[in-house]
């Protein structure tokens, strides 16, 4: 399958919210996470990606992690309805991208079932701000690291996250800690950092 060379720059808006999560519950990740009183923090977003760029929907989740004195996050879960997107995220940057069905930009599910879906209020405008951090991702028999570059105008945004109790997603609390609206975004997503991760 073709899909574009690295870097891929994406453009959309996302609802995203950020968890405390009970690290034994956590998926598997390959970086240690960061940690607050045994705590993690999670980033759940579905997203909504359109011209220019590829146009797709997804499901994303996100560890806080910590590799030496860098910040970053490692995607453990991760769902798309492109199949380009899916393969390319997988062989460019050891993204675990799986196909799902989107019923609408916030509501997803793949052949076992719903994943998950989400009920927002309208946000506020919010403020335009840079934002940036790198995926650590395993490769082949390496970690990869991955620079992710974006803006978004960013407000507080009123979520609430329908999961699947049955689902891969059953693992979250039953609230997020905040969420946030994230509209006008374009992400630079790589290349992949020469070198080991």
């Amino acid at each position: 399958m073709t899909y574009p060379p690295e870097p891929w720059v994406l453009h959309g808006e996302a609802q995203a919210s950020l968890w405390l999560v009970d690290v034994a519950r956590l998926p598997p990740s390959p970086v240690r996470p960061v940690t607050v009183r045994g705590r993690a923090v999670v980033g759940t977003a579905f997203v909504d990606y359109r011209p220019p760029g590829l146009v797709y929907h997804e499901l994303a989740v996100a560890v806080l992690v910590r590799r030496g004195w860098r910040i970053g996050v490692s995607v453990t879960q991760i769902w798309v309805d492109s199949p380009v997107s899916r393969e390319g995220g997988r062989e460019l940057w050891g993204i675990p991208k799986e196909a799902a069905t989107f019923d609408s930009p916030t509501s997803a599910h793949d052949d076992r079932g719903p994943i998950a879906s989400l009920a927002v209020a309208t946000a506020r405008r919010g403020l335009r701000l840079p934002l940036g951090t790198s995926t650590w991702q395993v490769l082949g028999a390496a970690l990869a690291r991955t620079p992710l570059r974006a803006t978004a105008r960013v407000a507080p945004l009123r979520a609430a996250w329908q999961v699947n109790p049955a689902g891969p997603l059953n693992w979250l609390p039953a609230r997020p800690l905040v969420s946030v609206a994230l509209t006008g975004l374009r992400l630079r997503f790589g290349p992949r950092a020469a070198g080991p991760g």
